[in-house]
């Protein structure tokens, strides 16, 4: 057969044989074995080659389709596995150049004209020459086959983005370019990487990354492109540039260039005709020609960060790439904004890169290069000062990067930086404003340091005194600069302070004051040069007691000329009559003025208190004034004119008014009648003075700052007055003020969520912020009056809201119940009056309030809240949550109490949807609950039985119930339910504790709920359609509570011998009644539900009791039922143990019914007469318990809180278990610790195994029993150590089996101490505790790990003494392990702060206790302590620690200097590395002086 294929060579060579025919054979050729040719692999490609190139150089026709099978053939034959294989085994198959230069044709041809014929074939015949080592030689032997490759690659990708085989084209590009990288590495010519880079490849690099960049192939689409390809790519392109441009030995060529000097000591080489680098990359750069014009600018933005990047000497001639540069030298006229935009962030970039690099040095800029590089950045500052972009964020970051490089750049042009950048500067977006503060903090801090504060003040009080159209101007001191101002004023010394002072006083008198008459544009100016002293005096760092003397004199004449020669004068203008109509110049000269007497009487004020040199202004009178040497008759005049304006001025004047107050309750007689009086006038006039603009209220946010009061914003800045002064004010406010200020917190509270993240998104002050403040301040219950005037009025809100849901005439609401209709927030009400007096006038008010409170629940009083009033009175509902219900004072008790039940009673109609109408009720019975935990709670009872209650309301939640349509499950439900029960059981409890007549009381409830009317009401029937399952939740969690209560009530008086004898048997009954109503519930569930945690919770309930008043009659001590005794609902419990049985894995999913299910099972086990009678109780629960352990879907969390109550359940499941039991249980878990476990990846049965041990660990075992599992005890250390050591294997170890095998560990270790007879099994703990890992854990994980290695240690240490003083090397160490993991997890970081600090402090603790520990056993490791010391030094040797974790471990390391004697000491300062020797000398000159020392010291006061 062979001999028959033989001839196909020549077929194929044949000009007879038509190409179908040819390709054929050709095929069969290649993939049969049967055809034997000589070199056939070879002979193949070959013919394929010579074929399309005989094609393409027009010596050949071929179809279309001919030749694009051709190039398929190709690309088969360079993909296939056959030619890999011939390849590694060593032969050889050569590539004609031609194939080569025809494969770049064709990729140029792509690029050019983008067609797209056999372009995919191509590509992948590229890819696999390229991906093949021996097959891409080609390629690398001939470079310039690579440069026109990438070339024309990158060209064809930039020029067709939306071309569908971009991921394939991308591919190849990603392999040209490595293996042109590899290629510039072995370049020994640089000059020749330098042309290929810039002449054929730095432009398509350039586009093609600022394409990738620009994320042009990431988005969804044909062409889309894996991010980490285009990542990679880009990276390799920046390689390529750093490779072939800025290549080392072109530095100093491009510095010759840069710097335009020769270096006549330079010795070029070849190098030395290439002389213009930089230009030429420029060149290139800026060649419009490219690409397109839309993108030209784009490119040469983002190209030139980069270049800049890759050799930061650059930025001059880079900087000339910009069209930025070309508005100095008018070569444009204009940019638009997005040009700006684009073109600035650029700069910023270079400049960031200049001062991050330290390339600009100053003084070897001047002296080396004649100040080359600061002309530069002149040119650039004027540049950007005399084409201000204050909209642009970038243009103020240039800046500010400018001014932290030198500030002499920016000092020539300050003036005008200062009025572009700030003072003139219209900045609105916050981006924006965020760039200006943080430029602004630059200048004042520079400046600041440099100690020449007053000539920045200097030239921005120029920029201020400017003629310009003030009232245009924004705010010149809003929190950002006023922020960056207080800074600088702290870091300035007292004399350059006074300097600045005076220069803002002497510019204001001289070029302000004389021409404020009747010009609004002076006036403006006036109010800003008020606005910058008012900044200065503030916040200037306050003069003390030790301040030198000229400093305070100086200061004192200040205050004084400031007070003489501008305060007054200002005021004194205000008197004029020219000033008596409300003009505009007359109202900024006004603000100025009450700004400057303000801010001069709080300075004095506060100098005074501060420093004793300074002599405040002398008062006239007793009692202080506004402001000294002023007149009231002046002041009058000022109100007056005031009161016109909500403006900053009326603000100023409060400001004094408190100032006042202030002064005057620092004086001894602040408590005569005429301190008083004054102080209430003050007082009433700061609140008066706003009061118009609070009640018009506002929606606007003040940033704090007194220059930004205005019209706008002066209700806040009155309302932040007023609340943060309330501790003054509120004892000088008379009752209808403090009602007045409630009413206005509580309407200014947002009462919706999304009010209240609004108010949370606002980082400004606004009216609903500052009053939610206010409701929040633990201040706030301290100031009673304002507390009670406040729930009075919200009280007063809720009850309009009930009044107008009512249905009924309005006078017999009034008198059925009077609380709604309450309106005197002050005076107690006559209702109230009434029923302070209950106690003296018996039952019958008490029994009034109930039936009235019945009729609303029945409907004879119809109020019916529909969804809206719903929705207005959870909104004030959750305000009342907000205030601190328990300092409430006993008549507003009462009263909320009355208004919150009968809001809870109230029908709720047809338009409420249910989970609305759960969240009210849940709302109104928590705070219910929360009063009846207050210390005013009895107060309420005094109006209403606890019986009445109860009744009033079960009753409305039974016949609300029936209009609920939830789900049994359905979790608001369920929390309700909680709820519900929580306020029930405080009412019983109260009734307890208070002694309020219990026998009663409870006589009443279980009359209540035994009624057959309410048990028709609340199950409505056993079937049907009139079934209420809600209604029967309801009554068994009232039964349920009821007997939780009644239960250890009886059994408590029956061991006082005081029991009540209407107790027990209504407890008999109480038990009996539950039991009906749970088997009712338990009979209706569907088959295939689980028991809800309410019913498990209400059989538990009901067994306890049933067990107690069981043990009761019987007089038993103890609580447990003897099998002789029966219980009346055993069938219900023993049919709810069988179903918790099989369901208790997946109760697992819901935490409360697991605990539920657990609580019942140990009920359950204290009642032997209802355990099964063919199965073990303790097998059947210790099975059901190991599969929920053993389930991998509960969360860890969940097993870890249920474990305090499986430790409870086993206790009583060992007393009931049986020897025999017990063994089969630690069969299993010997079984679930088996190593193979591991192997099989089942990890939550290996978890389950070690919880239960630790379980058993927490009974208390005896006899038999203990004896087992002590036994067994080598069993489960060997298991644990197996356990311990595959996990550790893992990457990264698996911690979650780690931590509890240690805790188990260490409480083995602790309770079998006398009880493990082998030391080996004891030693064993040495290697867990080996493999545990401590390196490359995250903190949180550290911190579990740590303490329990070292409980394991401890506990080898205290409880196995024996055994480590025969293992003491093992010992140390694992303790040297938890040594050396504290010092290295308590270095100091390179990135970071410490947050992680306290977990290693903690750990460095533990620590030092342990050396403590081993210091108080001498005899067994004084021989050690040496080597001890030398470990701990070698290793701090390393590593610079936190001081704090240095201390302790240095404290505990001391301890064992103390074991070390004379010797020893030698022995280290002698054996130990210089290094370590340093470090040891200095521990034990710390030691001797400060621990010896102390020591010997405590020993010679010794007996």
């Amino acid at each position: 057969m062979a001999a028959v294929y033989s001839g196909i060579s020549l077929k194929l060579k044949s000009k007879t044989t038509s190409w179908e025919d040819k390709l054929k054979l050709a095929h069969f050729a290649w993939i049969s074995h049967q055809c034997v040719l000589p070199n056939k692999e070879q002979v193949l490609l070959d013919w394929a080659r010579q074929s399309l190139v005989a094609f393409y150089k027009k010596k050949l026709e071929l179809k279309e389709d001919i030749v694009e099978r051709l190039w398929i053939y190709i690309d088969n034959i360079l993909h296939s596995r056959k030619l890999q294989d011939l390849l590694k085994n060593g032969k050889t198959i050569n590539l004609q150049i031609s194939l080569i230069k025809i494969l770049n044709e064709r990729a140029a041809e792509f690029s050019l004209s983008g067609s797209q014929r056999n372009i995919g074939a191509v590509l992948s015949c590229c890819q696999g020459i390229l991906s093949t080592p021996a097959l891409a030689v080609i390629y690398t032997a001939r470079q310039e086959l690579v440069v026109d490759l990438l070339s024309q690659l990158c060209w064809s990708a930039c020029r067709q983005p939306e071309a569908a085989m971009i991921p394939q084209l991308f591919e190849v590009i990603h392999l040209t370019l490595g293996h042109y990288l590899s290629i510039q590495q072995q370049q020994v010519n640089p000059r020749r990487a330098f042309g290929e880079v810039t002449g054929h490849l730095l432009q398509p690099c350039l586009v093609l990354r600022h394409l990738l960049l620009g994320g042009t192939w990431t988005q969804a689409g044909q062409g889309q492109l894996r991010p980490a390809l285009g990542r990679d790519v880009r990276n390799q392109i920046e390689a390529m540039l750093r490779g072939g441009v800025f290549q080392p030995e072109l530095l100093s060529s491009y510095k010759e260039e840069l710097l335009e000097q020769q270096q006549s000591d330079t010795k070029m080489g070849a190098m030395k005709n290439l002389l213009t680098p930089m230009g030429t990359v420029t060149a290139g750069l800026v060649d419009p020609g490219y690409c397109e014009p839309a993108l030209h600018a784009a490119v040469v933005a983002s190209s030139v960060a980069l270049l800049y990047k890759l050799f930061i000497d650059a930025l001059p001639r880079l900087f000339g790439c910009l069209r930025v540069s070309q508005l100095q030298e008018k070569q444009i006229k204009v940019l638009s904004a997005s040009d700006w935009t684009t073109e600035l962030l650029v700069l910023e970039q270079l400049l960031n890169s200049v001062a991050s690099n330290n390339i600009y040095n100053i003084a070897a800029d001047k002296i080396r290069h004649g100040e080359a590089q600061f002309h530069f950045y002149r040119h650039l500052a004027e540049l950007l000062i005399n084409h201000s972009q204050a909209p642009v964020p970038a243009w103020f970051r240039c800046l500010r990067v400018l001014m932290s490089l030198n500030h002499l750049i920016l000092e020539p042009d300050l003036d005008d930086l200062l009025a572009s950048a700030w003072v003139d500067a219209e900045v609105m977006e916050c981006r924006t404003k965020k760039a200006q503060e943080v430029l602004v903090h630059t200048l004042f801090q520079t400046y600041a340091r440099l100690r020449q504060a007053p000539r920045l003040f200097q030239e921005l009080l120029g920029v201020m005194c400017r003629p310009a159209a003030e009232a245009l101007r924004q705010p010149m001191l809003a929190v950002g600069p006023c922020t960056a101002l207080r800074e600088c004023l702290l870091e300035l010394p007292p004399s350059q302070v006074l300097d600045t002072w005076d220069l803002v006083l002497e510019r204001f008198q001289a070029l302000v004051l004389p021409h404020l008459r009747g010009d609004a544009d002076m006036a403006w100016k006036s109010l800003s040069l008020s606005s910058l002293l008012h900044c200065v005096m503030v916040h200037a760092r306050v003069l003390d007691s030790s301040a030198p003397l000229p400093v305070v004199r100086r200061l004192q004449r200040t205050m004084e000329g400031m007070l003489q020669d501008l305060v007054k004068p200002l005021l004194d203008l205000l008197q004029e009559p020219q000033c008596s109509a409300p003009e505009l110049w007359c109202q900024k000269v006004s603000d100025s003025a009450l700004l400057l007497a303000h801010t001069w009487a709080q300075v004095d004020t506060v100098l005074g208190l501060s420093c004793s040199h300074y002599h405040a202004a002398a008062e006239p009178s007793s009692l202080p004034s506004l402001l000294p040497g002023v007149e009231s008759q002046c002041w009058k005049k000022v109100e007056e004119f005031t009161v016109q304006f909500k403006s900053l001025g009326r603000y100023c004047f409060e400001q004094l008014h408190l100032q006042k107050m202030k002064k005057t309750l620092m004086q001894m007689s602040f408590q005569s009648a005429e301190a008083l009086h004054a102080l209430r006038q003050d007082a009433a006039y700061i609140l008066d003075s706003g009061r118009a603009s609070l009640t018009l209220g506002t929606a606007a946010s003040w940033d704090g700052q007194v220059g930004t009061v205005s019209a706008l914003t002066y209700p806040v800045a009155h309302w932040h007055l007023v609340v943060s002064n309330l501790p003054i004010l509120i004892s000088y406010l008379c009752p209808d003020d403090v009602r007045y200020v409630a009413s206005i917190l509580l309407r200014t509270l947002p009462v919706s969520k999304a009010q209240e993240d609004l108010a949370e998104e606002e980082a400004d002050l606004t009216l609903g912020k500052i009053s939610q403040a206010v409701l929040h301040s633990p201040l706030f219950p301290e100031m009673q009056s304002l507390h009670s005037a406040f729930f009075l009025c919200l009280a007063a809100r809720c009850s309009s809201v009930l009044r107008s849901s009512a249905q009924e005439n309005p006078t017999l609401l009034r008198q059925q119940l009077p609380w709604l209709f309450e309106e005197d927030h002050v005076v107690v009400a006559p209702w109230e009056d009434r029923f302070s007096k209950v106690v003296s006038e018996g039952a019958e008010l008490r029994g009034e309030i109930a039936h009235n409170l019945l009729s609303l629940v029945r409907g004879d009083l119809c109020i019916q809240l529909e969804g809206e009033q719903l929705e207005r009175l959870l909104g004030l509902l959750e305000v009342v949550s907000s205030l601190q219900l328990d300092s409430l004072s006993p008549p507003d008790h009462m009263h909320c109490f009355l208004l919150l039940l009968s809001t809870a009673v109230t029908t709720l109609g047809s338009s409420c949807p249910s989970s609305l109408a759960l969240r009210f009720l849940v709302t109104c019975y928590q705070l219910l609950g929360y009063l009846q935990r207050g210390k005013s709670a009895q107060s309420a009872l005094r109006t209403m039985y606890v019986s009445d209650v109860f009744e009033v309301t079960l009753t409305s939640l039974f016949r609300g119930s029936r209009r609920l349509l939830v789900d049994m499950d359905d979790p608001s439900w369920l929390e309700f339910l909680q709820v519900i029960g929580t306020f029930l059981e405080h009412l019983l409890q109260m009734l307890i504790q208070r002694k309020l007549s219990p026998g009663l009381n409870f006589g009443k409830i279980i009359a209540f709920l035994s009624r057959d009317d309410l048990c028709t009401e609340a199950t409505s029937g056993k079937q049907g359609e009139s079934q209420n399952p809600l209604g029967q939740q309801l009554l068994l969690v009232s039964l349920t509570r009821l007997c939780q209560v009644l239960g250890p009530l009886v059994r408590e008086q029956r061991q006082h011998d005081e029991a009540l004898e209407a107790l027990p048997e209504l407890l008999q009954q109480a038990v009996l009644q539950t039991g009906a109503v749970l088997q009712l519930c338990v009979a209706g569930r569907a088959q295939g539900r689980r028991l809800p945690s309410t019913i498990i919770a209400s059989v538990s309930a009901l067994l306890e009791a049933d067990v107690a008043q069981r043990s009761t009659c019987s007089g038993a001590e103890v609580p447990r039922v003897t099998d002789g005794m029966l219980l009346p609902n055993s069938a219900l419990y023993q049919t709810v143990y069988s179903q918790i049985l099989s369901e208790l894995p997946a109760l697992a999913g819901d935490t409360l019914s697991l605990q539920a299910a657990v609580q019942f099972l140990t009920l359950f086990s204290l009642a032997p007469e209802l355990h099964p009678k063919k199965e073990s109780v303790f097998t059947s629960v210790f099975h059901s318990v190991r599969k929920v352990l053993a389930d991998p879907t509960i969360p860890v969390q969940v097993v870890e809180d249920i474990e305090p109550h499986l430790g409870a359940l086993f206790t009583q499941m060992l007393d009931v278990g049986t020897t025999e039991d017990f063994r089969l249980a630690l069969q299993h878990i010997l079984q679930g610790l088996d190593v193979s476990n591991t192997w099989k990846a089942d990890q939550q049965v290996v978890l389950s195994a070690v919880t239960l041990i630790k379980l058993l660990l927490s009974c208390t075992l005896s006899g038999e029993k203990a004896g087992l599992f002590w036994r067994a005890c080598p069993q489960m250390i060997t298991a644990l150590t197996l356990q311990t050591r595959e996990a550790c294997q893992e990457q990264p170890a698996a911690l979650v089996v780690v931590g509890p095998v240690l805790d188990v560990l260490a409480g083995l270790l602790r309770q079998g101490e006398g009880a493990i007879g082998n030391p080996h099994h004891v030693s064993l703990a040495f290697g867990i505790l080996l493999t545990v890992p401590l390196d490359h854990l995250k903190p949180p994980e550290y911190g579990r790990i740590f303490p329990r290695v070292h409980n394991v240690l401890f506990s080898v240490l205290q409880c196995h003494p024996k055994v480590m003083l025969k293992a003491i090397p093992s010992f140390l160490n694992c303790f040297n392990r938890l040594v050396f993991s504290v010092i290295h997890e308590g270095r100091q970081k390179d990135k970071g702060g410490p947050d992680d600090l306290p977990v290693v402090l903690e750990c460095a603790r533990l620590v030092q206790r342990m050396y403590s520990h081993v210091a108080a056993r001498a005899e067994e490791f004084r021989v050690f302590s040496p080597f001890m010391v030398a470990q701990y030094v070698t290793e701090v040797q390393k590593v610079t620690l936190y001081p704090s974790v240095k201390g302790l471990l240095q404290e505990g390391i001391y301890l064992v200097l103390d074991l070390c004697l004379e010797r020893d000491i030698q022995f280290l300062r002698v054996s130990l590395q210089p290094g370590v020797r340093d470090v040891f000398k200095e521990l034990y000159g710390d030691y001797v002086k400060y621990h010896k020392a102390k020591h010997e010291g405590e020993k010679r006061y010794t007996v």
